[in-house]
């Protein structure tokens, strides 16, 4: 048996799992409110979620949901970069993880959500080009022809 105790007082107590050596067993009612949603999802969902987004999408959520040890540690985060479609389109967020995925091959949320952010999910030509608050860039065409 397993007791948890909190300022001397038993709060909870587990049958110790002697046959399932590093796995862990939850009981639904100890989670917090906000872990307790998670119980009705599973991997099979968010991969459906993912891909009706695109391809690329779909595989990192597969690696975020097989980079855990247990696939359920997985599904906050999965849910997390799914939502993001809400906030940018379907589209940003496939663009969004393709990009990441291009750099590695496990990208996390935080990742894709920058990218998002700063816009480098966008084609280069919708990009705007930095400018020079001093006015001493050189385009292409001073290069042209050579020095004078």
């Amino acid at each position: 048996m397993i007791e948890i105790f909190y300022e001397r007082t038993r709060i909870c107590s587990h049958v110790r799992l002697y046959d399932r050596q590093n796995r862990y067993s939850t009981q639904e009612d100890h989670m917090p409110p906000n872990h307790q949603q998670y119980v009705q999802w599973n991997g099979d969902r968010f991969r459906k979620w993912a891909a009706k987004i695109g391809p690329q999408t779909a595989r990192v959520v597969e690696s975020i949901l097989t980079g855990y040890k247990v696939e359920q540690q997985g599904y906050r985060a999965c849910m997390a970069l799914l939502k993001l479609s809400d906030s940018y389109t379907s589209e940003r967020l496939e663009a969004a993880c393709d990009k990441a995925l291009f750099y590695t091959p496990r990208p996390s949320y935080k990742s894709i959500q920058t990218i998002l952010k700063s816009g480098q999910d966008k084609p280069e030509s919708a990009v705007p080009a930095p400018t020079s608050k001093h006015g001493f860039t050189r385009g292409a065409d001073y290069y042209k022809g050579g020095r004078k």
